[in-house]
This record gives C-alpha cells, structure tokens and sequence, in this order.
C-alpha cells in the first residue's frame, strides 16, 4: 500500500481529532539546563489541553553509549534494548507525537538529539520492535532556538527531522523556531510566541 500525502492527512484528522488521545513525549536537547529551547518549547506546550498527556525527557540525564552501526557485520546483531536505552525506545513507542527540543548547533541537532536518532536505525533491526511500523502514523515535531537572524541557517536541522519523519511515514508537524542566545533572550522574540500558541494545533506540514 502506498501512503499518499491525501491518506496521511486523513489518518493524521482522523488521531487528532480527539486530543484526549494524544500523548506527547519531549525530548530536551540541549547541553545547558533552561535555555531559550527549552523556553519556548514550554510556552508551546502550555497551550495543549490538560486531556493530552505530557512526558519530558532531558537527554542529558539518559545518556546512551555511542552508537554501534551493526548492519552488514556478521553474526552481530542488535541485541534487545536495556537500561536508559529500553527506557527511551519505550517512551517513543507509547507517544503519538514526538517533540525534538534542540538549539541549532554547528548547523544541525545537538549531539544528544542525534545520538537519539542513531538509535532509530538500531532499533529498526531489534527483533519483535516492529519499530518502522509502530512510528508510521506518530507526529514528529521539532523546536529550536538560533542566535542567527537568518531562520535558513537553520535549514540543516529542520532537513534533518523532516526527512526522518518522512523514512518513517510519520507525519511531519513542521519545526518552532526563535531567536536568542543569552538565557530567556527568546522570550523577546514576539512573533515566535504567537507562533508558539497554536503549533501544536495545526495540521502536519507536506
């Protein structure tokens, strides 16, 4: 069956509509406690309806090894999920909406947010995981804080969720961007709070 764009926003009406259904899971990027991300990733969050169930999650305090990439390597293979591994594939799996909370570094997601990442490939090979099948349908979201005027500076980063999104059939809930450097400096950034009040609400991006 092919997934068209028409299809997937029907499915993606068809969850949504019921927002006591939804479950969002937060995932902190950041290598500092506090900072404008993190900010405007609340001020985006305290918009939702209390029916919709929050989970938050600092990457920093699920730290993972580094990622092993154990395809085509004989007689090796990903062994089932432990420790704050299991904890965080687990938590993916229970959310229909997966918020990526990460400043705009070197370009790109933190290093935290792309070890995270990494982990996807492995555990699309985890036996029994279903993983690939079990995110078609989910919503990926991104939010992001940049020192750069210019929001196309943070082209790489949206790229890199967007596409993400896209090899898993999930849809796509666009990324919140703003602007600051200093802690709290996004709170200064009108326009992104006013985006920031109904970014949770709109449809997917195609």
């Amino acid at each position: 069956m092919v997934l068209t764009k028409d299809y997937m926003r029907v499915q993606y009406l068809h969850v949504h509509t019921s927002t006591a259904a939804r479950s969002f899971l937060f995932l902190l990027g950041s290598a500092r406690e506090g900072g404008n991300t993190e900010t405007l990733t609340k001020a985006a969050a305290e918009q939702l309806p209390g029916t919709v169930e929050q989970r938050w999650l600092n990457l920093r305090d699920v730290p993972l090894e580094p990622f092993q990439d154990l395809r085509h390597t004989s007689g090796r293979d990903h062994a089932e999920p432990v420790g704050n591994e299991k904890l965080l594939l687990e938590a993916t799996l229970a959310a229909t909406d997966l918020v990526i909370a990460s400043p705009l570094y070197w370009y790109s997601v933190s290093a935290d947010a792309k070890l995270y990442l990494d982990y996807w490939s492995g555990w699309m090979r985890v036996p029994g995981v279903e993983f690939r099948q079990r995110m078609a349908g989910k919503t990926l979201w991104g939010v992001s804080a940049l020192s750069e005027e210019d929001p196309a500076q943070a082209d790489p980063l949206v790229n890199t969720l967007r596409l993400s999104a896209e090899y898993l059939r999930m849809n796509w809930g666009g990324v919140l961007l703003g602007n600051g450097s200093k802690p709290d400096d996004v709170l200064a950034d009108s326009a992104a709070l006013l985006r920031a009040k109904t970014f949770f609400t709109s449809l997917p991006v195609y």
